[in-house]
């Protein structure tokens, strides 16, 4: 019995819409490669993988108006300048601790999410479907967030691109690495052929092997990594203790040049040291 597949034509442009898009708001050139360019991106990086809709403007405009709270409030209490530039600090940063627990615990379902979509595409390509039609089925039926982003790519097909084209920044815009494997399986079996279904068994195998490995891995070293965390943490909380439990703690040790030079010395040493445990850290839970 002969089934009719669905036949998806590439989409006519249409200029007439073209005003009521919405432009992707980015802070980072595209040929710079100095210091803060590099921050811009990073930061541009972090708000297109953590999903949330909201703009990198009202992102900013929320760090300042925390800053300015938080400040606010412990220079009303305790009318010392010190202590209110450190709130204004502490509070600039909490919309960003927000945005980037969202990319973590978007990325985290992502990961989950994966096997079961690469199988289920390797069972779509088992009915003699094309790249495209099997990517436009998947992206309907996997559920958000992967869902959302797959669904980008098959409209991306839908309007004429080819598959490489259409999946190139998928990486990029889910910050997975496992998916830059399936995006070069895709784009090599396009242009060469061979047994896709196979393929992408294996390759969903291997991704769940590795899942596994990574979850036994955070199992082993919970321990170490929440020392870590702990380290960072503690010195900011301590001086913040002593901050608000007696408001001229800071002024009396910045007062003498010892005091001034050692605080200065552990700001900096304590930076060093987070910046290499964040590393870390991170390149221990990458997926």
């Amino acid at each position: 019995m002969a089934v009719d597949l669905p036949i998806y034509r590439p989409i006519e442009p249409q200029p007439n819409f073209a005003g009521i898009l919405r432009e992707q708001e980015r802070f980072a050139g595209t040929d710079d490669d100095n210091v803060s360019n590099q921050i811009n991106s990073s930061f541009d990086r972090l708000m297109l993988q953590s999903g949330l809709d909201v703009t990198p403007t009202t992102v900013i405009m929320l760090c300042l108006l925390s800053g300015i709270v938080f400040g606010g409030l412990i220079l009303v209490f305790q009318e010392n300048l010190l202590s209110a530039t450190i709130g204004l600090v502490m509070g600039s940063i909490l919309p960003l601790l927000f945005v980037m627990f969202a990319r973590m615990r978007r990325q985290r379902l992502m990961t989950q999410q994966l096997p079961g979509m690469i199988e289920e595409l390797a069972r779509s390509a088992t009915t003699g479907r094309s790249i495209d039609q099997c990517c436009a089925m998947v992206a309907d039926d996997t559920p958000e967030p992967l869902g959302s982003e797959l669904r980008v790519c098959a409209r991306r097909m839908q309007m004429g691109e080819d598959v490489a084209s259409s999946l190139r920044d998928l990486p990029e815009r889910t910050g997975i690495v496992a998916l830059n494997i399936l995006v070069t399986t895709l784009a090599v079996h396009q242009e060469t052929g061979g047994d896709l279904v196979m393929v992408l068994e294996r390759l969903a195998q291997t991704i769940r092997d590795r899942l596994l490995f990574l979850g036994r891995l955070r199992a082993i070293t919970i321990g170490s990594r929440w020392t870590a965390i702990l380290m960072i943490a503690l010195p900011p909380l301590i001086i913040m203790f002593f901050t608000l439990r007696e408001p001229t703690y800071l002024s009396q040790l910045m007062s003498t040049y010892w005091g001034k030079f050692m605080t200065i010395a552990a700001v900096i040493l304590d930076l060093i040291g987070s910046v290499i445990v964040l590393s870390i850290l991170r390149g221990s839970q990458r997926t």
